[in-house]
């Protein structure tokens, strides 16, 4: 399962689509917003993308975690405004074993910031913006003036 969402995200939704008897290992990931970046200081940020795209690229993502790692994957990213200390990305993995539970939540958590065409708009204590792509080196593109 695989989801982008502008509401607020919320863990046990995940958990519960992962949990199965057969499954001895719970491993979960929250990536939150956190007050600073690079160095700044981070008063804001937002995420944006073309939905259509990053749902199916996501949805490929927990398909071959679950198929390279014989687990079962639930995601869910956070779209639109969201504020310091909330939940941007959620991941849930259930596996027999925690081995491959821990392996599948890195490798996952892993494509989602090397693939998955979301992007983030930082803005910073100082009045600047910039748009930040963990995929490039350096990341940072800062905005005109004109936006």
């Amino acid at each position: 399962m695989a989801r982008l969402q502008h509401a607020p995200l919320e863990l046990a939704p995940l958990i519960e689509e992962v949990r199965a008897a057969p499954y001895g290992a719970l491993a979960t990931f929250s990536g939150t917003v956190r007050d600073h970046h690079a160095g700044r200081s981070v008063r804001s940020l937002s995420y944006t993308a073309y939905e259509p795209m990053a749902e199916q690229i996501c949805a490929q993502i927990v398909a071959e975690a679950e198929a390279r790692f014989t687990v079962h994957v639930a995601l869910a990213h956070r779209l639109g405004d969201v504020p310091i200390g909330e939940a941007a990305v959620l991941v849930a993995v259930g596996s027999a074993h925690r081995g491959p539970a821990f392996d599948a939540l890195r490798w996952v958590i892993d494509e989602v910031k090397s693939r998955v065409p979301i992007w983030k708009r930082e803005c910073y204590a100082d009045g600047s913006e910039a748009w930040v792509d963990p995929t490039v080196e350096g990341g940072v593109h800062p905005v005109s003036a004109t936006g």
